[in-house]
């Protein structure tokens, strides 16, 4: 289909980054992809983002997320996808819930599940214990993503190449310790909220060690869907070897809620 037939039998889209990362994720590459196709593409900096670097943010909670996503969902001359990545995929939740007019579907890319990052805490007390506890000791979640190293364990294939890792390591920055708490236990999905005829798709990575094939599966089953998996890919998907596949599935599924 032409790019100008795309963009206009198709809906806008918003993407809305994760924890620790801005919108510069989606705009490496992902983004500028599907703009090529012909989709029309908006991506955002969440409260407190766009500073890399170990410096501390405001104690935003998810809900000031959520509410910064919702004015720019509100502000589109036509209705959109929403989708958002790990942390993003929460505030996509959340946003959700609300059932705003103008939302036209909602994707979630490695989200966070609707039971929270439990599950993450207890990988990290498995597998980083010291560096665990000084976070929360300390309130800076910066101390998990502090080197490249740290960085890969948790978001790529370990394949992929140290010149790339730095490069996508250089921009990460500091999050909000609210908002891990309100995704911890003081503010969780309520998927029973959600329209049950909202467009949603849901997708993880096989390798993905912070939530895991089990936890994307959850999450699909909580809202009715069939998750898909990417093989070979860990937690960034838009970054990870094999972004263009995802982004290719992810144009595709935009194709079918025109048609809907």
């Amino acid at each position: 289909m032409p790019p100008e037939a795309t963009a206009a039998s198709t809906p806008p889209v918003l993407l809305v980054h994760g924890a620790w990362h801005g919108a510069w994720c989606w705009e490496r590459q992902f983004a500028p992809w599907l703009r090529q196709q012909g989709h029309v593409v908006e991506t955002l900096d969440l409260p407190g983002h766009g500073h890399p670097g170990p410096q501390r943010i405001a104690l935003y909670p998810v809900r000031a997320y959520v509410d910064a996503v919702a004015a720019r969902l509100a502000q589109s001359p036509r209705p959109m996808v929403v989708a958002g990545h790990s942390m993003g995929g929460f505030v996509v939740q959340k946003l959700m819930e609300r059932r705003p007019a103008k939302l036209a579907g909602a994707a979630l890319f490695a989200s966070v599940p609707p039971q929270g990052v439990l599950g993450v805490v207890l990988h990290l007390l498995r597998s980083r214990p010291l560096d665990f506890l000084r976070s929360v000791t300390r309130l800076d979640l910066y101390h998990l993503v502090r080197t490249p190293q740290f960085a890969q364990a948790l978001f790529y294939n370990a394949g992929l190449d140290a010149k790339t890792v730095e490069a996508y390591w250089q921009p990460l920055q500091n999050e909000s310790f609210r908002a891990f708490l309100d995704m911890l236990v003081l503010d969780l999905p309520r998927s029973r909220r959600v329209d049950p005829a909202l467009p949603n798709w849901i997708v993880g990575g096989e390798l993905d060690r912070i939530f895991p094939p089990a936890e994307v599966r959850a999450t699909a089953k909580a809202y009715g869907v069939e998750a898909k998996l990417y093989s070979g890919m860990a937690h960034n998907l838009m970054l990870d070897r094999g972004w263009e596949t995802v982004a290719a599935d992810f144009s595709s599924w935009l194709h079918g809620i025109r048609k809907k």
